[in-house]
């Protein structure tokens, strides 16, 4: 991987390798810790221009791939951060914590799976209370899990991917409104998915969507009190999730090189557009969705 950061002149098609992961399997949620190859964060790649200073965020998903990556950005631009991950992604998120803390912004971990309608309300409060206020949403906790055929595709995955992806999202915004001034936004973590879906990912892409609507109508509803929400739609993104059934296993050598880019993006070249959409400079942005994909023409 280059150490070129994301303000340096380069060529994009090859600003990091074509990648080629050999076939692995991880058990849900997937872990970066065995990922192969590692992904880049912005650990050494991302530098931060004060585009954030003073901000609090609460980011949920943050222990790995895009969460992390916005995690660090957000950081590096001048924002405190809270990071919600589950449990048993502890070691990974430690990593995102240690790389947080060097930047000298203020970060609280609050562990917890937010397919419990109780914890988002407990997640938003503690971030609150931690932070000291609230004013950045990153909804991009998400559940991606392969199924060929919609006759093999069980209630309790179904059940799952919504709850992770979309009814979460509900609740934990709803949770944040009491606490978000005027100025404060929200980006929840959409996908190519909602535009181009794959068969075998029926559930998924359908709660990208549902997201995507759901930030429009948002948007429309939260403009006067001055809040904006926006949406991020990565395409193929080398994260953990595709590993641990996110994408069959015979595919994940040439995952991501049918892009016009030719690679799969980074989580590091995604969290731009984040900071983009938090930062004062998105002011007239409202119920967007930003794509980072690679090239693939999307309506």
């Amino acid at each position: 991987m280059t150490q070129h950061d994301q303000l340096t002149f380069q060529n994009p098609v090859d600003r990091y390798a074509q990648i080629s992961p050999p076939k692995q399997d991880q058990p849900e949620p997937g872990f970066d810790e065995e990922i192969v190859p590692k992904a880049d964060h912005g650990e050494e790649s991302y530098r931060g221009t004060g585009r954030l200073e003073g901000r609090k965020a609460l980011i949920t998903g943050a222990d790995s791939g895009i969460g992390a990556a916005v995690a660090i950005a957000f950081a590096r631009e001048g924002a405190d951060v809270a990071l919600n991950y589950l449990p048993v992604e502890e070691e990974d998120a430690q990593h995102i914590i240690e790389v947080i803390r060097e930047t000298g912004r203020k970060v609280i971990a609050l562990p917890g799976d937010v397919r419990d309608q109780e914890f988002c309300s407990q997640l938003v409060e503690d971030a609150a209370r931690e932070l000291g206020g609230l004013d950045a949403l990153v909804n991009n906790a998400g559940k991606q899990e392969i199924s060929e055929d919609l006759t093999e595709l069980s209630d309790e995955q179904m059940r799952s991917t919504y709850e992770t992806n979309v009814y979460a999202m509900f609740r934990i915004t709803k949770a944040a409104l009491k606490h978000l001034p005027a100025g404060s936004t929200i980006v929840n973590t959409s996908s190519i998915q909602a535009y181009n879906p794959n068969p075998m990912l029926i559930d998924y892409a359908s709660t990208k969507s549902a997201m995507n609507n759901f930030s429009k109508g948002m948007g429309q509803q939260l403009a006067p009190k001055g809040i904006r929400v926006n949406a991020v739609a990565p395409g193929p993104i080398w994260t953990p999730i595709q590993p641990s059934d996110g994408q069959p296993k015979e595919k994940l050598p040439h995952f991501g090189q049918n892009t016009p880019l030719g690679r799969a993006g980074q989580p590091a070249e995604v969290a731009p557009a984040f900071v983009f959409l938090t930062s004062p400079e998105s002011s007239y942005v409202v119920g967007e969705t930003l794509h980072v994909n690679g090239g693939t023409p999307t309506p």
